[in-house]
């Protein structure tokens, strides 16, 4: 579609403004709501039930009694696999509203929602529904005298804490294993992006879900995701988000019933570029996809560049070539690279964080400066330092907007140990055309994903996820089910 059609669906778009639990629009008893706000025109949106501890009690209930007393959880594989393949049509089906709704309130270009993130999300209810009849429990090696089988079973109620930077994925992400393995689930989208969350619980429904299995409650986090980490009933958290919200929801488990908490948290990922990578121009391509994409408002952005000092200055200047793609415009217009920034308050975040950074020795070779388009002020243009030391925030901080920044080195030694001289350990890239190297580089590197001549690798069948403060456990893959299901042992003594 053109610019002009997605404008004319913008203005037909209608928002839900209210949680939904047990299957049923559900305003905050408090009576209290938030605003959201579209960042690409400061324009309202909707104002959104802002659920409290109250509301958070009510759809933990609801989701118990379906887990305890409803079909979901009972279900044959297959009855629940046909729900989740049923689900992904729908979104498929519903894929221009559900790529609004998030571009709307976030600010990414439409036409990533609409070619990547709802496809996407769609991809992930269908893998795991094709997923959970092909699962297999085990046999111990007892004596002939017992059989011991060892199954899979549902943890029961399971909390999921999702951000705003891809809110239809993230819930996908989670819901998806969740849901396949039999739990009934509590979602708390973040306050920025609530609506493809609320649209997503009623498609499931559509497609057979039982009415209390998926509840959305709104919110902030401060209360409703406080509520959730704190609820004795909620037997996991599955979060994604900041590290330091990571570490409050450890904390709010710990205060309470020491509920499983699942965290994969912030990242600074390192893009380590050799001199004898042959084909630095798709180096410098991905390398810009790696920070500019989604307005570099990615966990596993690549926003720490390790260059090679034989080619430094050459890449550099393809990589500033590349960036000049990526300028920010109005996230409606398919031709947009990038879009808005979140919100005003994160806009200003970065701001400062590049100020910083030009009051420093830093050098900054392109961009820098923020713009304004349609009256919003949320944009910001692609932007690359140089000279980056590893002591500056630039290099230390998870800045979550799309600066890069860049440092030389002259070793392999000192490249490894540069990269992995973090808090962080979610993702990094390596770009070498010797074999030797690129293994024996990525072995050495501290990241849950190390993407060789590539950057951000990503698929549904590998798992996602990283250490240190990025967090632990993973998405995705066969591997998520560790995290919504339990080991059970059952032994069965022959007389």
């Amino acid at each position: 579609m053109d610019f002009n059609s997605w404008q004319r669906l913008a203005e037909q778009q209608t928002f839900i403004d209210r949680a939904l639990i047990n299957g049923r629009p559900h305003a905050a008893q408090s009576g209290e709501t938030f605003a959201v706000i579209n960042p690409a025109t400061n324009h309202l949106l909707a104002h959104v039930a802002a659920c409290g501890e109250a509301d958070v009690d009510a759809a933990v209930k609801v989701a118990r009694h379906a887990y305890d007393q409803g079909p979901w959880a009972r279900m044959a594989p297959r009855e629940r696999k046909a729900v989740l393949l049923r689900l992904a049509e729908l979104l498929l089906a519903h894929r221009e509203e559900l790529a609004l709704l998030d571009s709307l309130s976030m600010g990414k270009p439409v036409m990533d929602a609409y070619t990547i993130d709802v496809p996407g999300a769609a991809g992930v209810f269908a893998w795991y529904g094709e997923a959970l009849d092909k699962l297999y429990d085990e046999v111990a090696p007892t004596g002939r005298d017992a059989l011991a089988t060892i199954t899979r079973v549902p943890l029961g109620v399971v909390a999921a804490v999702v951000p705003w930077n891809f809110p239809l994925d993230m819930a996908a992400w989670k819901l998806a294993p969740a849901l396949a393995a039999g739990n009934s689930i509590v979602l708390k989208p973040a306050e920025q992006s609530p609506f493809s969350a609320l649209r997503l619980a009623e498609l499931a429904m559509e497609a057979g879900l039982p009415e209390g299995v998926l509840n959305v409650v709104t919110g902030l986090g401060e209360h409703a995701g406080r509520a959730l980490g704190l609820h004795p009933d909620v037997d996991a958290l599955a979060f994604t988000g900041s590290t330091a919200v990571g570490k409050l929801f450890m904390q709010y488990s710990a205060h309470s019933n020491l509920k499983q908490v699942w965290l994969e948290c912030g990242g600074k990922s390192p893009n380590v570029v050799f001199a004898d990578c042959k084909d630095l121009d798709l180096a410098a391509e991905k390398a810009a996809f790696g920070i500019f994409f989604n307005q570099g408002e990615v966990c596993s952005a690549n926003s720490r560049l390790l260059v090679e000092r034989a080619i430094h200055d050459e890449f550099v200047e393809r990589l500033a070539e590349k960036a000049k793609a990526w300028q920010p415009g109005d996230p409606l217009n398919p031709t947009s690279r990038m879009g808005a920034i979140v919100n005003a308050r994160q806009t200003e975040r970065i701001v400062q964080y590049i100020a910083g950074a030009e009051a420093s020795s830093a050098t900054c070779v392109t961009g820098g400066q923020q713009l304004t388009i349609n009256g919003s002020s949320n944009f910001i243009q692609p932007t690359i330092f140089t000279g980056v030391t590893a002591d500056q925030p630039l290099a230390r901080e998870e800045v979550f907007g799309p600066v890069l920044a860049a440092t030389a080195f002259d070793s392999e030694d000192e490249a490894v140990a540069l990269a992995n001289d973090h808090i962080y350990g979610l993702a990094a890239s390596v770009w070498s055309d010797d074999l030797n190297r690129a293994h024996r580089v990525a072995g050495r590197l501290n990241a849950g994903t190390v993407s060789v001549n590539t950057v951000d690798a990503l698929d549904v069948t590998v798992p996602f996820g990283g250490g240190k403060q990025s967090g632990f456990g993973r998405d995705l893959s066969l591997h998520s089910f560790d995290k919504y299901t339990q080991l059970k042992t059952t032994w069965f003594q022959f007389r």
